[in-house]
Parts: structure tokens; C-alpha cells; sequence
């Protein structure tokens, strides 16, 4: 035997599943307009671009900046 149809029922499942998804969406798309912003979440901290490596950090980003630790010359 077939199951009697609860119209109002599945209406209201799928109504809560789309509000969902809307919510979700609308809170990605808010996140992204923040970072784009330079808004950050809260209890995030900054990080500062000009910070001062550490002692043990020696690469300066510079591929053709000589630091002593070229592998071809080892091989001579």
C-alpha cells in the first residue's frame, strides 16, 4: 500500500532545506566581501607584513642571492 501524501510536510522540509543553503551561501559570500575588505573574523589578530625574521631565517625571497648553500658547489 501506497504511503499517504503529507503535502504541507514536505513543503515545509524543502522550504528549511533552501533558507539553509540561502544562509550559507549569504555567509560565504559576506566572509569573502570581508577578507576582500581587509575586515578580519573576530579574535583573528593581524599579521603584519613588515615583521623581522628570526635569526634562523636567512632566505630573503631573492632566487639569485647568494647564501652558501648551493648544492652545485659541493660537487667540485
Amino acid at each position: 500500500m501506497a504511503r499517504r501524501p503529507n503535502y504541507n510536510h514536505e513543503r515545509r522540509e524543502r522550504d528549511r532545506a533552501k533558507s539553509a543553503k540561502r544562509a550559507a551561501r549569504a555567509e560565504v559570500k559576506k566572509q569573502k566581501a570581508n577578507e576582500r575588505k581587509g575586515i578580519l573574523p573576530e579574535g583573528e589578530e593581524p599579521v603584519s607584513p613588515d615583521v623581522e625574521p628570526t635569526a634562523g631565517d636567512t632566505d630573503t625571497g631573492d632566487p639569485t642571492a647568494d647564501d652558501g648553500s648551493n648544492s652545485d658547489d659541493a660537487k667540485t
